[in-house]
């Protein structure tokens, strides 16, 4: 056998394990970790709207809030777990492709190592946190700013940012629109679904998605104003932007609308680990 026939080979193989039993739990398990991040973000930025703001809701306060429970250090390494999980997923799909007509394009590969990358920062902070038990790095609004000074001091910087920002602009608002649209049923195994159940799952998932959509969109816009600015601390992370949904003119009760629909996305997080075709 030659040598362009065993490379052959080893590529059909490590596809078939990209699309196996392992990679589908590891999915699995990454989703459904993403959902208990996202329900306890939400359920902070609730006690924030109604008056308790002592607390973070972002994944450093979402961290410490699950180990302040009963077996709190089993929880957050599980949920680290979960979140490598979620990483190795994504780098199979960058490197074979995903689910879909056109899965293995260029463009949702590209999405794919994007995702990869950031679960993998995501897990290695859980795990952080899991081996010392405190918020190492900071809260996210502490962190968005210093990686946003950092970057305004180099050449370009200014203009670095301001991309940055207009491109998670646009990424809430893919999110948002595509929540809407429900382009999340291309995904998901409609035909194991009950008529009340994926009822259900368009709730959250609508809901869930056009909320998550909004705080990214708002976040990228204090990204673009420090760069207009060329002022760090216009930048703001998740628990700085989700307060300023209480200053607007509705008053707290924005907050409260935006912190449920993170709630939703949380319970729609479940949902995809149940059913989402991996």
């Amino acid at each position: 056998m030659d040598t362009s026939a065993l490379a052959g080979t080893g590529r059909l193989r490590a596809r078939r394990a990209a699309r196996g039993s392992a990679t589908e739990t590891a999915a699995r398990a990454g989703l459904a970790a993403r959902g208990v991040i996202y329900l306890l973000v939400g359920a902070l930025a609730l006690q924030i709207a109604f008056g308790d703001g002592d607390k973070q809701a972002d994944r450093g306060g979402a961290l410490a809030e699950l180990s302040q429970k009963p077996f709190g250090a089993v929880l957050l390494w599980a949920l680290g777990i979960g979140l490598v999980g979620m990483a190795l997923w994504r780098l199979s799909e960058a490197l074979f492709g995903s689910v879909g007509r056109d899965g293995r394009s260029a463009r949702k590969r590209l999405l794919a190592a994007v995702r990869f990358a950031f679960y993998v920062f995501v897990a290695y902070s859980v795990l952080t946190f899991a081996v010392s038990r405190n918020q190492s790095g900071g809260s996210s609004d502490q962190q968005s700013r210093d990686a946003t000074a950092r970057a305004l001091e180099i050449p370009a910087g200014q203009w670095l940012v301001g991309a940055a920002g207009i491109g998670v602009v646009a990424a809430g608002c893919w999110i948002g629109v595509r929540a809407v649209l429900r382009k999340y049923h291309d995904k998901l195994r409609l035909g194991q679904m009950s008529h009340r159940t994926r009822q259900l799952v368009d709730i959250t998932g609508v809901a869930g998605g056009a909320a998550r959509g909004m705080v990214f969109a708002v976040a990228g816009v204090f990204a673009v104003r420090a760069a207009i600015d060329y002022e760090p601390d216009q930048a703001k992370g998740l628990d700085d932007t989700l307060r300023t949904f209480a200053d607007t003119p509705l008053g707290p009760w924005l907050l409260v609308c935006v912190a449920a629909g993170l709630v939703l996305f949380g319970v729609f997080s479940f949902a995809m680990a149940r059913w989402r075709r991996v």
